[in-house]
């Protein structure tokens, strides 16, 4: 089955293909091609996936350019981290694939979308398997393109194309710098294959400097794809998209690629502490700082846009303590449940047509199967046992304790946070007084198609965790993983999440202290965090207001300064040719003109003299020795 792993991201490619191409002419809507597609490339990928349980690797590759005595190869590769990374992708995605046929009924690109979504989870699987950087960058850009068209699916209102395009654009900052990063490392080492870099580090080819400045602009790029502080402002502005498109860019697609990218190329980390350093920071303050943001959001795709954000700053801290395990395990689980998570609130949003949690509450009653699955996927968030997500965090802490006490800290005030915005979501959406009457009363599940996907993904964000942490065992770089477990991080992290819970109840459920009170006591911090730190609006103004108002000098400059000299110099030049022109024609063409005349007037003369009679030439001669003699005479 191994031998086949080229197919699981040209079907999904092969479907997007088909549906652009020719779904205008088939009856069908396009779903049937993109869900048959990727159950196709989900049984391959736990083919292959067994394969390499058994021992199966496998590593092709095609000659791609020859420049002299240089030949870059360009191929697919696949090992452990690859094999588990195309389970999680293409099972989240055929998830996805079927919520959307119950979600996404009536909308008026309802093809385009799944051509979109198709694209998207082939760009995914190429770059899960790519063996080298340039061909990775190929599949991550296309991503970039493919996030794009699913944010801004719905482009009628002005303020989703705004969304897609700071998605697009910030993502390209990073972008910038990874290119950059990836230029350098050839520059140095003359490969972008990931074991001949690793090999150029062995043999010293590569020197500590140059990895050091390469890696830290690699890891640009996962700040802008998986949403880490600076350039996370992108990501809540996302949910402008479908919610299960939204889903899958922060489950298993768009944010993921960051994550694994550092995964992907950890031996490019791991020989500069200093990069690793950078990597843990950014991380850990990005999983707090998001935590803090989502405890005041309203809209319930933005609190758990802000929970994915921390979540993934909880991988990259991982990844930067050494725990390269921890973070992997991490990656699968998190992508059950978030992706259950974002599935349930389409599916509540389907049923009340509002995001604002505020005008819910009570909806339990309304929506059992997606108020159970939600509680699974918010148990998995908050990190309760025995869910899937207490295991993967608990090992990231674990790590971060042993290697790091004060990242290890900053994560957990992050998993206090989690555990109350969390319960603050889970109480405001589906218990207390309904809020809206009417959306209440018609509020109702979305059949099978939408449920189905939702309990498949409950069950994996309940057990994955034990499933998971076998094959997080299997995925480690150096040494193999053998999980561990001690008391007081356990104790930390237990006490953590139930004061969260505990605490956010005690406010939203038994009122035993006034949120308004809060607000009034708290107020300018409560405004800060309403304005998400003033980020969004620093860049608005200096880069966004900033670019404009630079446009406009420029536009000013060029209009009456450049244009002014150009017009001068244009003038100057058209009267220095009006001058060449009059003495072109008064001097030039005067003085051939009179030339050509002087011969005409000579040629009549000399036609004069040339009579034809003997007697006048012998006149002329006897005249001319006449005048010989003279001289002659004269001259003597």
């Amino acid at each position: 089955m191994i031998q086949l792993v080229w197919l699981i991201p040209v079907l999904p490619l092969a479907a997007s293909l088909f549906i652009a191409l020719f779904g205008h002419r088939t009856t069908g809507q396009g779903d049937r091609v993109g869900i048959g597609a990727i159950s196709i490339a989900f049984l391959l990928s736990v083919g292959v996936l067994l394969d390499v349980m058994a021992g199966a690797r496998l590593a092709q590759s095609f000659e791609w350019a020859v420049h002299g005595d240089l030949v870059l190869r360009l191929g697919y590769q696949v090992d452990p981290l690859a094999a588990v990374m195309l389970v999680v992708v293409t099972l989240v995605s055929l998830m996805v694939h079927i919520f959307s046929v119950g979600y996404m009924e009536g909308d008026a690109r309802y093809k385009r979308y799944y051509g979109v979504l198709s694209l998207f989870t082939a760009s995914m699987l190429g770059l899960v398997i790519a063996d080298n950087l340039l061909f990775l960058f190929v599949f991550w850009e296309l991503m970039g393109l493919c996030s794009y068209l699913l944010i801004g699916h719905y482009y009628e209102e002005r303020a989703n194309v705004h969304a897609a395009n700071k998605a697009f654009l910030t993502t390209r900052v990073g972008d910038v710098g990874m290119f950059i990063g990836i230029l350098l490392l050839f520059a140095a080492a003359g490969t972008f294959r990931f074991d001949e870099l690793t090999a150029r580090i062995a043999d010293g080819t590569l020197s500590l400097p140059v990895l050091t400045v390469a890696a830290i602009l690699l890891f640009i790029g996962p700040i802008g794809k998986s949403a880490q502080f600076p350039l996370h402002v992108w990501l809540p502005d996302a949910m402008a998209g479908p919610t299960p498109a939204s889903a899958l860019i922060h489950a298993a697609t768009m944010v993921a690629a960051g994550v694994y990218l550092v995964a992907r190329g950890y031996g490019l980390f791991t020989p500069v502490p200093e990069a690793l350093e950078v990597v843990a920071w950014i991380g850990a303050f990005t999983a707090l700082f998001a935590a803090t943001i989502a405890l005041v959001m309203e809209d319930i795709k933005k609190v758990l846009a802000y929970s994915t954000i921390s979540q993934l700053g909880f991988m990259v801290a991982a990844l930067g303590v050494g725990g390269y395990t921890a973070a992997v395990f991490h990656l699968m689980t998190h992508a059950f449940f978030k992706a259950l998570l974002f599935l349930a609130s389409g599916s509540v949003i389907h049923a009340v047509h509002t995001q604002n949690m505020h005008q819910m509450g009570g909806l339990f009653k309304k929506l059992p199967v997606t108020g159970w699955v939600w509680l699974i996927g918010a148990g998995a968030l908050i990190g309760i046992p025995p869910l899937s997500g207490f295991w993967s965090k608990e090992e990231i802490m674990l790590e971060a304790w042993h290697n790091n006490p004060p990242i290890f800290w900053m994560l957990v005030a992050a998993a206090a946070l989690t555990a109350f915005y969390t319960t603050r979501a889970t109480y405001l959406t589906f218990f207390g007084t309904p809020r809206d009457k009417y959306a209440y009363e018609h509020a109702h599940e979305g059949g099978r198609v939408m449920t189905y996907p939702l309990i498949i993904l409950g069950v994996l964000a309940a057990v994955s965790g034990f499933v998971a942490r076998p094959l997080a065992g299997f995925v480690y770089y150096g040494e193999p993983h053998h999980a561990s477990t001690d008391a007081f991080v356990f104790g930390v992290a237990t006490a953590v999440w139930v004061l969260g819970v505990l605490l956010a109840l005690a406010i939203y459920k038994y009122n035993l202290v006034s949120r308004r009170k809060i607000i009034q006591v708290l107020y300018p911090i409560w405004v800060v965090l309403k304005r998400r730190y003033y980020i969004d609006d620093v860049y608005q103004y200096v880069f966004v207001r900033g670019m404009i108002g630079l446009a406009l000098v420029i536009g000013w400059f060029d209009r009456h300064v450049i244009d002014l000299i150009v017009n001068a110099v244009g003038w100057m030049w058209r009267k220095v040719s009006e001058y060449v022109d009059e003495f072109d024609r008064g001097v030039v063409d005067g003085t051939v003109n009179g030339i050509g005349g002087a011969f005409v007037v000579g040629s009549r003369v000399l036609r004069q003299v040339q009579t034809g009679l003997v007697q006048s030439y012998i006149l002329v001669l006897f005249l001319g020795l006449l005048a010989g003699l003279a001289i002659l005479v004269i001259g003597g």
